[in-house]
C-alpha cells in the first residue's frame, strides 16, 4: 500500500521577496520521509486571503495532509487563520482554551495581554490546538490541514508534536553512488536500469568540484533488498 501523501503551503510576502530564507520545507521533508509520509508538492503564496484559500483548497483535496507555515502571529498581516476558516466555511472566534494559555503566558512574563496578542487565540471552529512549547501561541489542525508558525524553531517544535498523531508508512530509504562522468555519458544506461527497477525512484544530480565534473546517482525506495540489488547493478555499470 502506498505511503500517505502531503503538501506544504508556505505563506508570507517575506519569503517571496527574498527577505527571509525558508528552512521549514527542508525540515518538513526530512521528518516526513522518516515517518513514511511522502511530501509530494510545495507552494509559496503571499499574504493575500484569496490566494491562500485557493491554494489550500487545491492541496487539501489532492493530498492526505497539508502543512502550512507562517501568518499566525499578532500583526495585521497575519491572516492565515482567517483564510483557513474561509476555506473550510466555518466561523473563527477567540477560543477560550487558547485565550487561557496565552493569558497565563503573558502574566508570567509580566507583559500585557493586549488586543494584538489576543489575535493569536483566534481559532477556526472545529479545530484542535497544536502545542507550542516555545512561545505558547498555538497552531491548530482542522480536517487534514495542520497550521503552524513560520519561525523555524517554533515550526519544528509544533511538527514534533503533530507527527506522532499521524499514521505513516514505510520510511523512504536511499543510497547514492558518485561517478566522475557527466550526465550525458551515463544517461542511457541509467535510464535502462531505472526502467528495470521501476518500483524504485532514481535521480541524477550533476556536480562540479574543483574543476572535476561528475554525477551523484541516487536510488530511493522502501525495500532495502531492492535498493541493494539496484545499487549492485549500478556500481557494476559505472565501475
Amino acid at each position: 500500500m502506498p505511503n500517505p501523501t502531503a503538501a506544504m503551503l508556505v505563506i508570507g510576502d517575506e519569503i517571496l521577496s527574498g527577505r527571509t530564507r525558508d528552512s521549514n520545507m527542508h525540515h518538513l521533508a526530512q521528518r516526513l520521509t522518516e515517518h513514511g509520509i511522502t511530501l509530494a508538492e510545495a507552494r509559496v503564496v503571499p499574504d493575500e486571503q484569496g490566494r491562500i484559500v485557493a491554494a489550500l483548497n487545491d492541496l487539501r483535496r489532492a493530498y492526505d495532509h497539508v502543512f502550512t507555515s507562517g501568518g499566525i502571529g499578532p500583526t495585521h498581516d497575519d491572516i492565515t487563520a482567517d483564510a483557513i476558516a474561509v476555506a473550510f466555511g466555518v466561523a473563527i472566534t477567540h477560543r477560550a482554551d487558547a485565550m487561557a494559555l496565552l493569558a497565563a503566558h503573558y502574566e508570567r512574563a509580566g507583559l500585557p495581554f493586549n488586543d494584538a496578542r489576543q489575535r493569536m487565540a483566534r481559532i477556526p471552529d472545529g479545530a484542535s490546538l497544536i502545542d507550542n512549547p516555545i512561545s505558547t501561541a498555538p497552531g491548530f489542525t482542522l480536517g487534514n490541514v495542520h497550521v503552524m508558525a513560520g519561525v523555524p524553531n517554533i515550526f519544528e517544535a509544533m511538527l514534533a508534536g503533530v507527527l506522532p498523531t499521524l499514521t505513516g508508512g514505510a520510511p523512504l530509504l536511499s543510497q547514492s553512488l558518485r561517478v566522475n562522468r557527466g550526465e550525458g555519458e551515463i544517461a542511457g544506461d541509467f535510464a535502462a536500469l531505472a526502467a528495470e527497477f521501476s518500483d524504485l525512484s532514481m535521480g541524477s544530480y550533476p556536480f562540479n568540484t574543483n574543476g572535476v565534473y561528475g554525477t551523484n546517482l541516487v536510488i530511493r525506495g522502501t525495500e532495502p533488498a531492492r535498493i541493494d540489488a539496484a545499487m549492485t547493478r549500478l556500481a557494476a555499470l559505472f565501475a
